[in-house]
């Protein structure tokens, strides 16, 4: 299951990195992501009530959407949302026994590292990706440094994408973008407005679609 996880996750090619601060707007949020071609939505940790909102997605959307889990910090809490119905887990860094935990229970592990000493160290502790976090900081010029030493690395940027230059982290080396703020309008949110969210989910689909 892993396997065929992770490759729809690469396939998808962006993730969606939901911070919500009311969870009465999940379904229309994600379902206008779903609309503009996002195939991949990451639920935070830091979200309230983020395993209800993890379990309610998966009942809602199924398999019209991978569900993941991110900003996870404790291998308690990888193996709850997976069993609240995640299917990938993120965190923004590097804890051996979260990436364990996500294996034990089936899904791919996605940890944050920022040097290449952290990200080889994650790789070889059998992360599926790496989320190189806050990419914005080291830019594409860094994932083509890393990238050529080391072209085995499986790197996302989370941080400083685009919906424009989405599909340059591709060209750049990246296997998938994680994409927040720059998706999710928040005053279009909170209006109702959620077909801005689709739009912004096209633009950042067509960026990536024209990389590949």
């Amino acid at each position: 299951m892993r396997d065929e996880l992770l490759n729809r996750f690469i396939r998808a090619g962006a993730v969606a990195v939901l911070r919500l601060d009311d969870g009465d707007v999940l379904r229309p949020v994600v379902a206008a992501l779903r609309e503009g071609g996002v195939r991949a939505v990451e639920i935070t940790m830091t979200a309230p009530e983020p395993l209800r909102l993890i379990g309610e997605a998966a009942r809602l959307f199924g398999d019209e959407i991978l569900l993941g889990v991110g900003s996870v910090l404790t291998p308690e809490a990888a193996a709850e949302a997976v069993a609240a119905g995640a299917r990938f887990v993120v965190s923004p860094i590097f804890k051996p026994e979260i990436v364990a935990a996500a294996h034990a229970a089936g899904v791919p592990a996605m940890p944050g590292a920022f040097t290449p000493t952290e990200i080889q160290t994650a790789h070889e502790a059998g992360a599926d990706v790496v989320k190189v976090f806050p990419a914005g900081v080291v830019g594409r010029a860094f994932f083509r440094a890393v990238r050529a030493p080391m072209p085995h690395l499986r790197l996302m940027p989370t941080g400083g994408v685009t919906l424009d230059n989405a599909g340059e982290w591709l060209r750049a080396g990246a296997c998938a973008v994680g994409v927040g703020s720059a998706l999710l309008d928040r005053q279009a949110i909170a209006e109702g407005r959620f077909e801005v969210l689709t739009e912004n989910a096209r633009r950042l689909m067509t960026s990536i679609d024209a990389a590949r």
